[in-house]
């Protein structure tokens, strides 16, 4: 994996541009704040946003693939106040889950998600180095 940044651009923060990889590819659908029962869990949005990382995460060892793995990340949220406010709960959030590795990402505010209790989803793709 190479991360791709134009030297005259400054130097992201949480993310990167781009991600070359070379692997097999791993395509995770939208992930809410479910429990192991599919119910979304109570909380404020970290705590939403800190379950949705944790399954993804779930789905990535599923599939034999790793944090560390993930190239590219879409968020979609129904609060984009609230994502701005939540500063150091979805620093946090993210450690626990994804370490210090930052893939190439997009944060969208939207008007609402399939399922009405969620706040946050998140998508990614992941390229895990083949045996």
């Amino acid at each position: 994996m190479r991360v791709i940044q134009p030297t005259h651009w400054p130097k992201p923060k949480g993310y990167v541009n781009a991600i070359a990889a070379q692997g097999e590819t791993l395509y995770l659908a939208g992930q809410v704040a479910f429990d192991d029962h599919g119910v979304i869990i109570d909380g404020d949005f970290v705590a939403q946003f800190a379950r949705a990382l944790a399954n993804v995460v779930t789905v990535l060892r599923a599939g034999d693939a790793a944090p560390t793995d993930v190239v590219r990340m879409t968020i979609y949220v129904t609060d984009l106040a609230a994502y701005r406010a939540a500063g150091s709960g979805l620093r946090d959030a993210w450690r626990a889950s994804m370490g210090r590795h930052y893939p190439a990402m997009a944060l969208v505010g939207v008007a609402g998600l399939v399922e009405p209790r969620a706040m946050v989803e998140i998508e990614a793709t992941a390229v895990r180095s083949l045996p």
